[in-house]
């Protein structure tokens, strides 16, 4: 038996995860449409086809660039998904048709499959993809952990040692309402620094260990996370402590340009706070010139975040109004 379910899956939830998990015990073979369909979500088809694939590994998953997006129950409109999932895409023996939509009836007649309708009421899994596009953190609980992270915006606060990041990002969380990320680097140098230094291989450690304790706060922040450095920052140490880094620190150094969507770097320009596990103004200087170096080395967009702590906070809080998830920046310029 083989079965076939489609959807924009914008966003995967815990209703779509039962018509799948449901289908998936009663066929042998499983085949999931996707859809593109960028004018009801920004978040793109691989972001989206993703999830399916990496949850149902066993299932077939069809990316839509093109299918129809118009949507009603009028006979010309059943006529254009039904050509386009029989005749573009070729999909054909189908056994069972899932959903839990009025399109299931019209649908499984045209492949000639058993109309599968799984909890069409809503009674088992009281959620739609509407309810949580309005406020992904308030439904968060009908979300698998690996959808939620991919809606939440990753902006980490870069810069050289007293630039005001920890005070920054914390200011940050408390005025959007959500999560930030302390430095588990300065948690894991106070337990483990001999002579204020670390092996190699501890600043691979710091570098793994903040990323777990990240993704733990992704689960629990609402639209953003800030997170307070990352592993550039870590592998910049390195080279400063020992000339060198660890393959796999440099790995997730480059990583890291991928892995947040916003870059902002602390400026320089507040007083120094010369605490004793810091190495010195003028280090600090120095630091700062070569982070900027390497984030120009590496092709990375930031934004130089200045002055004191209000101002720097206007400065994000107006950055973010014109920035969205997925969204080109370029589309809304300053």
């Amino acid at each position: 038996m083989r079965g076939l379910t489609l959807g924009k899956f914008a966003p995967l939830h815990k209703g779509h995860q039962l018509m799948i998990e449901t289908a998936l015990s009663e066929v042998a073979e499983l085949q999931i449409i996707i859809y593109d369909s960028p004018e009801q979500t920004s978040v793109p088809l691989p972001v989206r086809s993703a999830w399916l694939r990496e949850l149902y590994p066993q299932a077939q998953v069809i990316e839509a660039w093109d299918g129809p997006s118009v949507i009603g129950n009028t006979r010309e409109i059943q006529q254009l998904h039904e050509d386009y999932v029989i005749q573009q895409l070729g999909i054909s023996n189908i056994s069972h048709f899932y959903s839990s939509e009025f399109y299931g009836e019209h649908m499984s007649q045209a492949l000639d499959a058993i109309n599968r309708q799984v909890d069409p009421p809503r009674n088992q899994v009281p959620i739609s993809a509407t309810q949580i596009r309005s406020d992904p953190y308030r439904y968060r609980e009908f979300l698998h952990p690996r959808v939620y992270r991919d809606l939440i915006m990753k902006i980490v606060l870069l810069g050289a040692p007293s630039t005001g990041k920890t005070t920054l990002t914390a200011a940050l969380a408390e005025a959007f309402n959500t999560q930030w990320m302390p430095e588990y680097g300065r948690e894991y140098w106070e337990q483990h620094q001999h002579n204020r230094r670390l092996t190699p291989p501890q600043l691979v450690e710091i570098a793994e260990g903040h990323l777990e304790r990240e993704e733990q706060r992704l689960l629990e922040s609402n639209r953003y996370l800030f997170v307070d450095t990352n592993a550039l920052t870590t592998y910049h140490f390195a080279l400063s402590y020992h000339g060198m880094a660890e393959p796999r620190l440099a790995q997730l150094a480059d990583q890291a340009q991928q892995r947040y969507d916003l870059v902002l770097v602390c400026d320089s320009d507040i007083p120094y706070d010369d605490t004793w596990d810091r190495s010195g103004e003028v280090q600090r200087i120095i630091f700062q010139k070569q982070l900027l170096a390497q984030l120009q080395l590496r092709r990375q967009p930031y934004y130089l975040i200045s002055g004191p702590l209000e101002q720097r906070i206007a400065q994000v809080q107006r950055i973010l109004q014109r920035h969205q998830l997925y969204h080109n920046l370029l589309t809304n310029p300053a």
